[in-house]
């Protein structure tokens, strides 16, 4: 199945942040690192950490975990070169990070306009495996190539935040919770010996189809084998059954628009959230097609 590079050039100059045209120019080599760590910083605060929008239904300027998510993926995609902005979320998540090792579902903000209520109502008292689970993950896969990212004391503090609380569940979490925990282990994988058996365990809430539908999102909002492994060969693609991956990411690149973009099958907070998740995900597809060996 073939996809249309310049279809999705032209769709991105219409509907994406600067940092997602960036993020495609690197992808099709035809930029460097320091041009897209350039647009991220945009996003940053002077505390280390990321908001202003980093995360499209999270408009609030302060630092959330939500941001490290998406700024860790932008330092995932300059490997193997690497940056001290890495070590330096690191360092902020380290201060925000509860007791118990784990991090809120987000922290306050002051003026939650634009906001997805779930971020601007959540507890920031209380660890969540969802929060904790993508930061850590994603961290981890920065840690593969980034030795100050492996080094740093708050990755490991909350990859044993993760194992515990994964080890804990006696019943399946929301969908979206278990792709970023199942992803987590994915990560952890060769760096933790406890990751195998709890992948393992997480693996009897993940059927062999990777089809999950999302309680409370939008009508036909589902996990789909992709968000559990995004990769063929991976420790958690071992979870579904032989052919889903292929046969999704050959579904995925023929989900390609006329327009150029793709589609999200989950509700927006704001219009410009709903013009940014299509950018972001159509980049996000590019990505997994070609780390998937699928672009040349």
């Amino acid at each position: 199945m073939s996809v249309d590079l310049s279809g999705a050039e032209s769709f991105l100059a219409g509907h994406a942040r600067l940092l997602d045209r960036r993020r495609f120019e690197l992808l099709s080599g035809r930029t460097g690192p320091d041009t897209v760590l350039a647009a991220l910083d945009g996003y940053r605060n002077d505390d280390g950490g990321y908001g202003w929008g980093l995360e499209p239904d999270l408009r609030a300027p302060e630092s959330q975990p939500g941001g490290a998510l998406h700024a860790f993926e932008v330092f995932e995609d300059i490997a193997p070169v690497t940056t001290p902005r890495a070590a330096e979320l690191c360092d902020w998540l380290d201060s925000v990070t509860l007791p118990d090792g784990g991090l809120p579902f987000a922290l306050p903000v002051a003026d939650p306009s634009a906001c997805a209520p779930f971020w601007a109502d959540a507890d920031p008292t209380v660890s969540t495996l969802q929060s904790t689970a993508f930061a850590t993950g994603v961290a981890l896969r920065v840690a593969a190539h980034d030795p100050a990212v492996a080094a740093h004391p708050w990755l490991d503090r909350a990859a044993q935040y993760c194992f515990a609380a994964i080890d804990a569940l006696d019943s399946a979490p929301h969908a979206i919770a278990l792709s970023f925990a199942v992803r987590f282990l994915d990560a952890a994988y060769e760096r933790y010996p406890a990751a195998a058996p709890l992948l393992d365990r997480l693996g009897r809430f993940v059927p062999d189809t990777g089809l999950v539908p999302v309680e409370g999102g939008s009508e036909g909002e589902t996990m789909r084998a992709l968000d559990f492994a995004s990769v063929p060969g991976s420790p958690a693609s071992k979870l579904l059954r032989p052919g889903v991956l292929e046969a999704e990411l050959d579904e995925i690149a023929a989900r390609q628009q006329e327009d150029g973009g793709w589609t999200v099958d989950f509700a927006s907070y704001s219009p410009v959230a709903a013009l940014e998740w299509r950018g972001y995900v159509t980049v996000g597809t590019l990505l997994t097609l070609k780390r998937a060996g699928r672009l040349s």
